[in-house]
């Protein structure tokens, strides 16, 4: 793979990024997790959330429109 110059900026890429968050589920109810986002940047500034996913306690990977934000 070549190897790229890191003083030249990218007008378009993908980041993923992990937060905390407090979510709801009806089950479980009230749920402290890291929740994944991947979003689209265009120099610099965020465009578009591609997914937003976050890993369960056993390693499953599970969308995040199942549970509620709790703010």
């Amino acid at each position: 793979m070549p190897e790229t110059n890191s003083n030249q900026m990218k007008f378009l890429y993908i980041k993923r990024r992990t937060k905390t968050e407090k979510r709801y589920t009806a089950k479980m109810g009230m749920l402290t997790t890291k929740v994944i986002y991947v979003k689209k940047y265009l120099f610099g500034l965020p465009i578009k959330t591609l997914h937003k996913y976050r890993q369960t306690y056993y390693g499953q990977i599970k969308n995040c429109e199942d549970c509620f934000l709790f703010v």
